[in-house]
């Protein structure tokens, strides 16, 4: 199985930040690194979260995951460890999830940005792949743990 990091960068969301840990863990994820304001899965205080905890469904406890200031530094170090950073954002210059085919035993770090915001342009430098998920209503966009869903399944395939 192919090594994949899921990178998750201020999301404000408990839910969503726990949704993540859950998929991470089905889809085979080796780690999670929480950039920025993303809750984990205990406040400041060291009280579990329920709503993180309700939809995590005790993942927290089987995917490793540290937590890194900034995004930047945290792909920085994931480029000097040899990962193929791929950010999930929809801009003039990002290309289809499902066009992208990873390189052959690349490790991949995949980046989940802000419910609204997404991955600012300076982070987004750091990324070697930028890929959206092509939409066919009239909504531009996915919910982000939908999103990190889909996109780990099908880079991971």
């Amino acid at each position: 199985m192919r090594e994949c990091v899921l990178v998750v960068h201020n999301i404000r969301s408990a839910h969503n930040v726990g949704s993540m840990f859950r998929t991470a863990d089905g889809a085979g994820v080796s780690r999670i690194i929480l950039s920025g304001y993303t809750p984990g899965h205990r406040d400041p205080r060291g009280k579990e979260r329920a709503p993180f905890i309700k939809v995590s469904l005790g993942a927290e406890k089987v995917v490793p995951y540290s937590r890194s200031k900034t995004l930047s530094g945290a792909l920085k170090k994931l480029k000097q460890e040899g990962y193929t950073i791929v950010a999930l954002e929809q801009n003039e210059s990002s290309t289809s999830l499902f066009d992208y085919i990873p390189p052959p035993n690349a490790k991949l770090a995949v980046v989940m940005g802000n419910e609204v915001r997404g991955i600012n342009k300076q982070s987004l430098k750091h990324a070697d792949h930028v890929l959206h998920i092509p939409m066919q209503g009239k909504k531009e966009s996915l919910n982000v743990g939908v999103a990190a869903g889909i996109a780990l399944f099908t880079l991971l395939k």
